[in-house]
């Protein structure tokens, strides 16, 4: 199954799922009951005609009384515009019920996702996750505006027509009726066919939506590759396959419908074969007959559209499924809550240790041996690591692609949890600080840079409550003022998707002083100055020396250079710490440090050369 595939659809009514569905529709009953009234009401007024007919030929006609036939007309003139109004009535009120309850599921949804831990995105597509806001809730958008509703209105309907033929004449009734096995045989084959290729429809969109996206994402790669005519042919197939799938649909509801309209005239044609002697010998009137005949045609109408809303039902019920499976998956663990006064709130704030105990870490613990068989070991990133920052102090993370230095990060930030040791601040436990407190001591500068749309200073800012005045000195303190002047219209400049409008190094200098603007007790720079100039990673690197005083920093860099001032240095290796000291004493013991600061060295001296 791909990823996006759809899963496979289940029952048509879940009880489960309609008692956590009434939770967002209960706020809103008086909708439902002001929508069921209408839809009831219009379902007596369908009975009017037929009455009136009735009445006009059997009792109006034969007396020659001109002002019953008027009386009827108006009569049935009348219910034609309540009935009018009875429909326009339940469509709004369906609309709102649907568009309030699909807001609040939203809101719920999103609020969620951004509480999940890191794990979920990492095993999740964005495209999924997307696909359960929009199309998934517009799903149960159409259960309340075309759906339950609507089907018990024609549920009602059809009880109430039928109790009328059975009261009127019971025999032309069940010849009426005789057409139903039928008609359930067609819905039946109706509904199994168009929920199979609904659930087709739902798959390729899934896949043209995830294609769209990660092209226009990746448009850059596209074009710097010429990739644009094999791309365009890809996404003709997909949406070749999403116009048949729609076809096909299209075919069955021209084959159902027209099939319902022969099984109605076989009904009507039964009724006028066994009503035609009765009526020839006295035993049923005319206008009887003639009733019957509007009777039948309006049984059929709302018998036909159910099947309809059985299938609209079911894909209902799989769609909340799989939101509700969504709003179950736990969220992140925050810690245990604490008082601004407590003793670990007042332990945080005086400066910041940070300290690794035998730190073990596996992204996937249950990795799956290729033969089948039972799972084989952990594939460990981290494998029993050990270090402590004290307050004020630089710890710079080396080593190769893959060594680890990320994921201590990560673990830091609580993205993940160690599957063994322990990772204190300040001697507390990560686990028993709340996610709020613990991230709200860390300034955090990435390689990998994200900006959202919006202006400059909201993206300064995010979160934290400091006035404009803050945001412009944090920005002056590391150089980035100078990018801002540049701007048209300054701090209130709207960036583009991603900061796009700007360049890769004016957002890591945007990003710099996001990260200070709190005013941080511990600073996380992961290869902070990669996307800069020589001249303005200078800036950064002294306006690094005035920030780091008094505070806890931790540095992960691939440039050597850039941390020979460090107070002590990891040298990770395959997940190990294999060396650690100062730039001088890692540099004296001509291991893995050595070789990798002469390696950088060579390849720097290579480089002027071929220059020059």
């Amino acid at each position: 199954m791909s990823v996006h595939d759809d899963e496979v659809l289940g029952k048509a009514y879940d009880a489960r799922l309609m008692r956590r569905l009434a939770v967002y529709v209960r706020p809103y009953g008086w909708l439902v009951v002001a929508a069921l009234s209408c839809l009831m009401l219009d379902g007596l007024l369908q009975l009017v005609g037929p009455l009136m007919t009735q009445r006009v030929i059997d009792v109006a006609l034969p007396a020659h009384d001109l002002a019953l036939v008027r009386r009827s007309a108006v009569l049935f003139g009348s219910s034609l515009l309540v009935a009018f109004a009875c429909q326009y009535g339940e469509t709004v009120l369906t609309s709102l019920l649907g568009q309030r309850v699909m807001r609040d599921l939203r809101r719920d949804i999103f609020a969620h996702v951004q509480r999940l831990p890191v794990v979920f995105f990492d095993r999740n597509p964005v495209g999924r996750l997307v696909t359960r806001v929009t199309s998934d809730v517009e799903a149960l958008n159409e259960l309340f505006t075309a759906g339950v509703v609507a089907g018990l209105g024609d549920l009602f309907t059809l009880l109430a027509i039928s109790g009328l033929m059975l009261v009127t004449d019971w025999r032309l009734a069940l010849a009426s009726f005789a057409v139903i096995p039928f008609v359930y045989w067609a819905s039946h084959v109706f509904r199994m066919k168009v929920r199979d290729s609904y659930r087709d429809i739902r798959t390729r969109i899934a896949q043209i939506n995830g294609y769209l996206q990660e092209r226009i994402t990746g448009m850059r790669i596209v074009q710097l590759f010429g990739r644009e005519q094999s791309e365009a042919q890809r996404f003709d197939a997909l949406n070749r396959g999403h116009l048949d799938a729609n076809l096909e649909s299209i075919t069955y509801y021209a084959l159902y419908f027209p099939v319902i309209e022969v099984l109605t005239s076989i009904a009507l044609a039964s009724l006028i074969i066994a009503g035609a002697h009765r009526a020839e010998i006295g035993s049923l009137t005319v206008g009887t007959l003639a009733a019957f005949l509007q009777l039948v045609r309006r049984f059929f109408q709302p018998l036909q559209d159910l099947s309809d809303k059985f299938n609209t039902l079911q894909q209902a019920m799989a769609a909340s499924e799989r939101v509700f499976r969504l709003l179950d998956t736990p969220a992140a663990d925050t810690g245990t809550a604490v008082s601004p006064v407590s003793p670990l709130s007042s332990r945080l704030s005086k400066g910041v240790t940070i300290e690794f105990e035998d730190v073990w870490f596996a992204y996937d613990l249950g990795h799956v041996a290729r033969d089948g068989g039972p799972p084989a070991s952990p594939e460990w990133v981290l494998k029993g690591v050990s270090f402590k920052v004290e307050p004020g102090r630089t710890l710079a993370l080396v080593g190769h692609t893959g060594a680890g230095k990320t994921t201590i990060i990560n673990l830091l930030l609580r993205f993940y949890d160690p599957q063994r040791g322990r990772i204190s601040v300040n001697g507390v436990d990560v686990r028993d600080i709340p996610l709020a407190e613990l991230r709200g001591l860390i300034g955090y500068v990435q390689q990998d840079i994200f900006l959202f749309a919006g202006d400059v200073l909201t993206n300064i800012r995010l979160s934290n409550p400091i006035a404009d005045e803050d945001v412009a000195i944090a920005a002056a303190r590391v150089g980035a003022d100078r990018v801002v002047r540049r701007l048209p219209h300054g701090y209130a400049q709207q960036l583009g998707e991603r900061g796009a409008s700007i360049s890769v190094g004016e957002r890591q200098l945007l990003s710099f002083a996001r990260a200070i603007a709190s005013d941080p007790a511990l600073l996380i720079l992961d290869e902070a100055t990669s996307a800069v100039d020589s001249e303005i990673e200078a800036e950064i690197q002294s306006a690094l020396a005035v920030l780091m005083q008094g505070r806890t920093t931790i540095a992960v860099a691939h440039r050597l250079s850039t941390i020979v001032d460090a107070d002590e240095i990891l040298v990770l290796h395959h997940g190990q710490v294999r060396e650690r000291g100062t730039h001088r004493q890692l540099l004296a013991k001509r291991g893995l440090y050595d070789r990798l600061y002469r390696l950088q060295a060579g390849a720097v001296r290579d480089a002027l050369q071929a220059g020059a």
